[in-house]
């Protein structure tokens, strides 16, 4: 490893032991830990992880936590707290998180703010929303400085 100069795991285990090592303070490892424990089907250990990676600022966390609420996966579905993550997550930067609060503000009836969250998320490099963008600027929603901004 180029940061800790220790050689590079040998297996899943091996991998899984020194991410456990570090998941008491590093959120990223959270995150991880919290992406494999959902994989294996232990939701209640993937919440408790995400949850802490997000309390700590972690924006990918946040997105998760959202994706959690919205399926329903090991909680109950809460679009408020959908909302509040894709919110998190997009104020830290993640893009399809961003894209996500567009849709959402589409579906409500207000474009303009959907526009607004589409071109963040398009200069953050979420190409759905610059898809988004094209066909609402094809069907007239979109202005001409707008979609240029997107770009």
């Amino acid at each position: 490893c180029p940061f800790c100069r220790h050689p590079a795991p040998k297996s899943k285990e091996e991998e899984e032991k020194n991410i456990m090592k570090r998941v008491q303070a590093d959120p990223v490892a959270m995150v991880q830990i919290g992406l494999r424990r959902n994989e294996a089907g232990d939701y209640d250990d993937a919440f408790r992880y995400l949850s802490k990676a997000a309390e700590l600022g972690e924006v990918g966390a946040h997105y998760q936590l959202a994706l959690f609420y919205y399926k329903g996966k090991g909680v109950e579905k809460d679009v408020k707290k959908v909302v509040y993550h894709w919110e998190q997550a997009a104020i830290g930067g993640h893009p399809i998180a961003r894209h996500n609060l567009g849709c959402k503000e589409k579906k409500n009836g207000r474009v303009d703010r959907a526009i607004q969250h589409m071109i963040i998320a398009a200069k953050l490099g979420c190409d759905s929303s610059l898809d988004a963008l094209k066909d609402g600027f094809r069907g007239g929603l979109v202005s001409k400085e707008d979609f240029a901004a997107a770009l």
